[in-house]
């Protein structure tokens, strides 16, 4: 995401023509998008996305177990279950 926002940063800079990027060769200012492009295709094709998506899962599950446990008056046993 950061790279888009820079991207779009560098855009607006070029096609309003503000500050140095003006001067700027119209590869350079679309470049971040280009590396955006790589990055979603290695976080896909090497798992990244999946694992991230899973930890964030896990967390949520291990919040909602402990909240039951609370609640039922039992207390936080375990804080990560393998």
């Amino acid at each position: 995401m950061y790279l888009l926002g820079i991207g779009i940063l560098l855009m607006l800079l070029k096609y309003l023509e503000i500050g140095a990027v003006a001067t700027w060769d119209w590869m350079w200012v679309l470049s971040p998008f280009a590396l955006a492009a790589i990055w979603w295709v290695w976080a896909d094709a090497s798992g990244y996305t999946k694992r991230k998506a899973m930890q964030r899962m896990d967390k949520k599950r291990l919040a909602r177990i402990n909240r039951q446990k609370e609640a039922l008056g039992l207390g936080i046993v375990n804080k990560k279950r393998r």
